[in-house]
C-alpha cells in the first residue's frame, strides 16, 4: 500500500512558477513509476509528466520545456517544477504511483488527493 500526499499548489499569475511535491509512504517508493496528471473542470484527467525508476522522464507536449519532473528516492518524494505557467494550466494536479511504465491514468495503482493550481491572467 502506498499513500501519496501532494502539496505546493496555489494561485499564480501567468508566466509565474510553482513547484508541486508528492510525498509517498512506504519503503518501496523507488520501485514505482510516478506520474503527474491534471483535471480541469468539465474535462477528463490528462497526463502531464512521468518519471521511471531510473529517472527517465516523459512529458505531455503541452508542458514540454516548461515543466520538469524529478524524484528523490531518499525522501520518497516526486516533484513537478512548473515554469512559464499559462491560464490553461489551471487544474487540480494529482500524483500517482504504479508498477507499469505508462501514461494512462487507469494503469496507476495509487493516487493522491490532488492540489489546486490556478493561473490568472
Amino acid at each position: 500500500q502506498v499513500q501519496l500526499v501532494e502539496s505546493g499548489g496555489g494561485l499564480v499569475q501567468a508566466g509565474g512558477s510553482l513547484r508541486l511535491s508528492c510525498a509517498a509512504s512506504g519503503r518501496t517508493f523507488s520501485s514505482y513509476f510516478m506520474g503527474w496528471f491534471r483535471q480541469a473542470p468539465g474535462k477528463e484527467r490528462e497526463f502531464v509528466a512521468a518519471i521511471s525508476w531510473s529517472s527517465n522522464t516523459y512529458y505531455a507536449d503541452s508542458v514540454k520545456r516548461r515543466f520538469t519532473i524529478s524524484r528523490d528516492n531518499a525522501k520518497n518524494t516526486v516533484y513537478l517544477q512548473m515554469n512559464s505557467l499559462k491560464p490553461e494550466d489551471t487544474a487540480v494536479y494529482y500524483c500517482a504511483a504504479g508498477t507499469k511504465a505508462t501514461m494512462t491514468p487507469a494503469h496507476y495503482d495509487y493516487w493522491g488527493q490532488g492540489t489546486q493550481v490556478t493561473v490568472s491572467l
